[in-house]
């Protein structure tokens, strides 16, 4: 049998889990890949080595990259892709896992993808005006 590429992988997940857009796996697949490297490039004990990423730093990555691609637009594009919740990237990952995409250690579970952050504070808050002082009128 021959192996599927990652879009056909997507298309099928997307069968038998039509909650989130294919355009969000490739996102996450993406932000794997971005978290990897930012991760390599702040710890040099990791640097040089096949790097397993934790729940909260795949959480973290996806945060920074989401943020960097998409800027203020990032929640509305989330939620298009029907993208709401950390959990919901657990979910996405848990089915590229059970698809043989990513790999999991012994110590990984959808619940380290448990509302790490909440999407209005890591989304929308950066782009909220600074609270200015209320001018005083006499």
């Amino acid at each position: 049998m021959q192996d599927l590429d990652f879009n056909e992988v997507v298309s099928l997940i997307c069968k038998e889990d039509p909650r989130f857009d294919k355009s969000a796996y490739g996102f996450v697949r993406q932000g794997l890949d971005f978290t990897v490297k930012e991760l390599k490039k702040t710890d040099a004990a990791r640097a040089g080595k096949s790097l397993h990423v934790t729940g909260e730093e795949l959480l973290m990555g996806l945060r920074a990259f989401a943020l960097d691609q998409f800027g203020p637009m990032t929640r509305t594009v989330l939620d298009e892709w029907g993208v709401t919740s950390c959990s919901d990237f657990g979910d996405i990952v848990f089915n590229l896992i059970e698809y043989n995409v990513f790999s999991r250690n012994a110590n990984d579970q959808r619940e380290d993808f448990a509302e790490f952050y909440t999407f209005e504070d890591a989304f929308e808050a950066p782009f909220r005006p600074k609270q200015v002082r209320q001018a005083r009128f006499v």
